[in-house]
């Protein structure tokens, strides 16, 4: 598999983040041993019956602001009691405390955590940082550090519940008083962050136009985005960003004349475009999926589906939505550099490859190709030229049409007596037995679209092919499909599939028995989370994981057959799943946490057409073709 590589060192430079950095504070140039970064060990019990630890200190400051420990937790409910004292065995001479509450972190997980104490100390003056826990089950919390040997590294105590004692170990906690800079979570290590966010990958994203780095959920805790802008501000008030030309990111201090041109730039980007959404949840998931959407375009055309490894492909299918989006939200230039890049990786005999490397050099493996971006492409290219500037518009879609031709001859021509095209994976990207809707309901709205450019450019003789083409797909379509209220296979044997929406706009005219397919449909698809599964073919692998994309698709067709109300509560629902830092999630756990990659690209296009179609101006659907 080749990766781009900014994503190489991106991945490089979080593994170095997230194993340790630096070393104890105590032999740099005479400074009291205040702090011990290394924490690849989990040493000491602390919510054992009896259990303790205790960390010897000394600092330079007066004052004590804050400590942070890196702890992980077993249980998902609990307390966990810091002090800070002047004799390690004596609770009485406790001259700061704190109470932390595991469920206020997020349950069970594992971190630093950043306690705010506040108590005058005595500079060169010996202090206890101790801690102890109280789980309800008696699951473990424990006190990391490192076990490697360090000349002048503070000593390290823990309390024997059974002895009733406390004795010196060789182990060094890790711990920070009065961190400040890079010894703040979430700037070079992480912050504690509970194992239900790890069920995603990524968590947001970082890019400055060429390069892109991924936002790992420890590295998100109490973290936010600066208002229309990739720029991350940090829970220590700094900020993260990827300089122009960079590949790796760094950390500044807020208003960072860098980090201040970037944002200027990608707030005046959004200003050239539209953002759909009334004001609130609506408009910042949109602002949100535009910048997310901007970072994975590649400077190439190539847009990838999520930046994570076994994500960060071009599929034909996301990128045409992509492009579809940000053509109707005024990003001409986005939507149009997609369609080129389409255009140069499509395959000699006018099919493409089921996902392709960001370079364009081809597959990353031997999975099947899918028929589906034979449709999707023409779909997205027409699209495109409905919202275009009319100015210089005919001479680009010239440059794109000798791709539209290949893609709708080679669609006509997989078409059987029955007017349905071949077995073929789906958006599942799995295969079936028999034609899916999945495959042809997007070949039907890319033979219309590509008949209408075809029209539009005096290209009378291509209009017809595929004109005869769609009607022969239409009535296949209705005579096998519609019977069954438009199922996932033609047999009827894969149960039924939130493709279904394909048959609506902006897609294609919806046939007079779709509303009530569509109804049916959603609801032996609904979850108890409130989203949908793909489809309910028994052998289908996701069980109560619902898909943001498949769940959008019903809010689009809703809106689409002027369905409001139930076009609103599918967007709203999609929006209400919007992980801390504003992203829209590729999945949603069976408990509603956002799960596998965060930004899923596709997710925000589909939820930007949908909020398009829902403000009065329904999206432009593909002409049926005509007799």
């Amino acid at each position: 598999m080749v990766r781009t590589r900014s994503t190489a060192l991106a991945t490089a430079l979080l593994s170095t983040l997230l194993c340790a950095a630096g070393g104890p504070a105590s032999a740099r140039d005479g400074v009291p041993p205040d702090g011990q970064s290394l924490h690849e060990a989990a040493l000491l019990g602390i919510a054992t019956a009896g259990g303790a630890a205790a960390q010897e200190f000394r600092t330079s400051e007066a004052r004590l602001s804050r400590v942070s420990l890196y702890l992980s937790s077993a249980a998902a409910t609990g307390r966990v009691r810091i002090e800070v004292r002047g004799a390690r065995e004596d609770a009485g001479s406790t001259i700061a405390a704190r109470t932390v509450d595991v469920a206020k972190l997020g349950g069970a997980g594992a971190g630093w955590v950043e306690v705010p104490l506040d108590a005058p100390v005595t500079p060169g003056t010996p202090y206890y940082l101790f801690a102890q826990a109280t789980t309800p089950d008696g699951k473990p919390v424990v006190w990391h550090g490192t076990r490697r040997a360090e000349a002048g590294a503070p000593v390290s105590w823990r309390h024997d519940g059974a002895a009733d004692q406390w004795e010196a170990v060789e182990d060094r906690l890790a711990f920070h008083v009065n961190p400040t800079g890079e010894e703040r979570c979430g700037e070079t290590d992480p912050c504690y962050v509970p194992a239900s966010d790890r069920i995603a990958r990524t968590s947001g994203l970082l890019s400055n136009g060429t390069a892109v780095e991924a936002v790992t959920p420890e590295f998100a805790v109490g973290a936010d985005y600066v208002r229309g802008s990739n720029v991350l501000r940090l829970p220590s008030g700094r900020w993260r960003y990827l300089p122009a030309g960079a590949t790796a990111s760094v950390v500044v201090e807020a208003d960072d004349p860098g980090a201040l041109e970037q944002i200027a730039e990608s707030r005046a980007w959004l200003a050239s475009g539209r953002i759909p959404g009334a004001a609130g949840p609506r408009r910042e998931g949109a602002e949100r999926a535009l910048l997310s959407m901007r970072a994975l375009l590649r400077p190439n055309g190539a847009f990838a589906a999520a930046w994570s490894s076994f994500w960060d492909f071009s599929w034909p299918r996301d990128s045409a939505f992509a492009s579809a989006a940000f053509a109707h939200t005024g990003y001409d230039e986005e939507a149009y550099r997609i369609l080129r890049f389409n255009a140069q990786t499509q395959r000699a005999d006018g099919t493409w490859d089921a996902r392709t490397r960001l370079d364009g050099s081809g597959p990353p493996d031997d999975r099947p190709w899918q028929l589906d971006g034979n449709g999707w492409v023409p779909w997205a290219t027409w699209q495109w030229y409905r919202a275009a500037p009319q100015d210089g518009r005919a001479a680009r879609l010239e440059a794109l049409y000798p791709m539209i031709r290949k893609a709708a001859d080679h669609t006509a021509g997989t078409l059987d007596a029955d007017g349905l095209p071949p077995a073929s994976p789906d958006y599942w990207e799995l295969e079936t037995e028999s034609a899916n809707i999945g495959t042809a309901a997007p070949l039907l709205a890319g033979l219309n679209a590509a008949a209408d450019l075809a029209r539009g450019l005096g290209r009378t003789q291509d209009a017809a092919r595929w004109a005869d083409a769609a009607q022969r797909l239409s009535a296949g379509i209705a005579a096998t499909f519609a019977p069954l209220g438009y199922p996932r296979t033609a047999d009827g044997s894969n149960g039924r599939d939130s493709a279904v929406g394909f048959m609506a706009p902006p897609f294609n005219n919806a046939p007079a028995d779709l509303p009530r397919a569509l109804d049916d449909t959603y609801a032996a698809l609904l979850r108890p989370n409130g989203g949908v599964v793909p489809g309910d073919d028994p052998d289908a692998p996701w069980g109560n994981i619902t898909w943001t994309a498949s769940t959008s698709f019903f809010a689009l067709a809703w809106a689409g057959t002027g369905q409001r109300e139930k076009a609103d509560a599918v967007v709203d629902w999609v929006l209400s799943k919007r992980n801390a830092l504003g992203e829209l999630p590729e999945t949603v756990s069976v408990d509603g946490r956002p799960k596998a990659v965060v930004p899923l690209g596709w997710t925000d296009a589909i939820v930007l057409l949908a909020l398009l179609g829902t403000e009065g101006t329904p999206l432009p659907t593909p002409p049926a073709a005509r007799p």
